[in-house]
């Protein structure tokens, strides 16, 4: 059933995807800003209850609502609902177009307009960077971006379906990494949540996205130059400041022969605080160009086709069982 529900929302997201002012979305801001004001109050034991009732609470939802419709609808409706939690929870199609528009406009020779696209894409302080940074930076924020809008909710749904629980894992891993990140910068009236809270969810994060992250870098090595990847993944991904994406641009770097890593750009809003935005040691590799965009697009279409055969086997596997 995983199988079949990971493809129908792949498909479903590229045909028609989800808006980025959808309801769905201004929901979620709005439950983890009311938890954030009923339950944050400063100290540790209360942030992970804060955490954990903003995280846990709709993944719990989420899975009871699939055991109902399963057991009176019937298992067809409970893939349905599994493929609309997919549906919001992965999707190329939510970061695809900044990455489309910047190859376009570098490719038309229009370096001013990519360096906007990349500024209005991860609102950083761009400057007049070389066109080589510019494809630089966007390969690094794609590769990532692939891995948490993709890769990271693929594995934990798959993972946890084996035992019926795979809802739990789509919105857990969605919803954690969304808190990390929302909670960094200054709501829309300029408030923050205690920096307790904030030091959790930085935790939570980079627990739950430990496993998957290893994951994504080794599907990179396997579709990629494997030799290269994994010397790049043992040699490297150390130098990166945050430990899990480290990994992940490591193993790319080596699986394409790329040169990754360097001067970070700044974020523009004031008071956010990313381990993104820190600068990080070179990878050994060429010089970043356009044409090493295919190759990132291509590194990534073969991984999900790598995953998916993969869950196909293990779904028909437990079919057969």
């Amino acid at each position: 059933m995983s199988f079949f529900a990971i493809l129908l929302a792949l498909v479903l997201e590229q045909a028609r995807p989800l808006k980025t002012d959808n309801q769905v979305f201004a929901a979620v801001e709005q439950w983890t800003a009311w938890v954030v004001r009923t339950f944050d109050a400063g100290t540790r034991p209360q942030a992970w209850v804060t955490w954990g009732i903003t995280v846990l609470s709709p993944a719990l939802l989420a899975v009871l609502v699939h055991w109902l419709l399963d057991w009176t609808l019937g298992w067809w409706v409970a893939v349905l609902w599994n493929v609309a939690l997919l549906y919001v929870t992965l999707g190329f199609r939510q970061f695809s177009h900044h990455f489309t528009g910047i190859r376009e406009a570098l490719e038309n020779g229009d370096e001013d307009k990519a360096r906007e696209f990349l500024a209005q894409w991860q609102q950083v302080q761009v400057g007049q960077i070389p066109r080589s940074e510019i494809v630089r930076h966007v390969i690094e924020y794609s590769v990532i971006a692939a891995h948490r809008h993709v890769f990271g909710v693929f594995f934990w749904y798959a993972a946890l379906s084996i035992i019926g629980l795979g809802p739990v894992g789509a919105v857990i891993y969605r919803l954690t990494e969304f808190t990390q990140r929302r909670w960094q910068a200054p709501s829309a009236d300029g408030s923050l949540p205690s920096e307790v809270l904030r030091s959790v969810s930085t935790r939570a994060w980079q627990a739950v996205d430990w496993l998957p992250s290893h994951m994504t870098a080794l599907g990179f090595a396997i579709v990629g130059s494997f030799e290269d990847a994994m010397d790049g993944w043992r040699q490297h991904a150390q130098n990166f400041p945050q430990d899990n994406d480290g990994v992940i641009l490591a193993a790319t770097a080596g699986a394409i022969n790329i040169r990754l890593g360097g001067a970070a750009l700044q974020p523009v809003v004031e008071g956010m605080t990313t381990p993104d935005n820190q600068d990080s040691s070179s990878t050994p590799g060429r010089v970043a160009s356009v044409a090493h965009f295919a190759q990132v697009v291509g590194l990534v279409w073969r991984t999900v086709i790598m995953w998916l055969v993969l869950v196909a086997l293990l779904t028909m596997a437990n079919l057969v069982g």
